[in-house]
């Protein structure tokens, strides 16, 4: 199988952007994060990972449901969180 992409909301913000996973198994990742990163295209108001997203569903990728997204997994974040005891 070939990886799979979601458009999720970033922490903190309504707008969603690219996510994505190499395996089923694996958190979603923003595509920032990703090998398979592609640049943005510099238009106002584009939806960040457009591109990226082409480049991979023309690959073979699986678009999930967000709804779908949300519900089986948690999403992986480049910052780490600080845990209070």
């Amino acid at each position: 199988m070939k990886g799979q992409m979601c458009w999720l909301a970033g922490f903190g913000s309504a707008t969603k952007i690219l996510h994505v996973r190499d395996a089923a198994h694996q958190p979603w990742k923003p595509y920032t994060a990703s090998v398979h990163r592609v640049p943005d295209l510099q238009i106002p108001r584009a939806s960040k990972g457009w591109t990226t997203y082409q480049k991979l569903y023309r690959a073979g990728w699986t678009l999930v449901p967000t709804a779908e997204a949300y519900s089986t997994t948690i999403i992986q974040t480049s910052e780490p969180t600080a845990v209070s005891v």
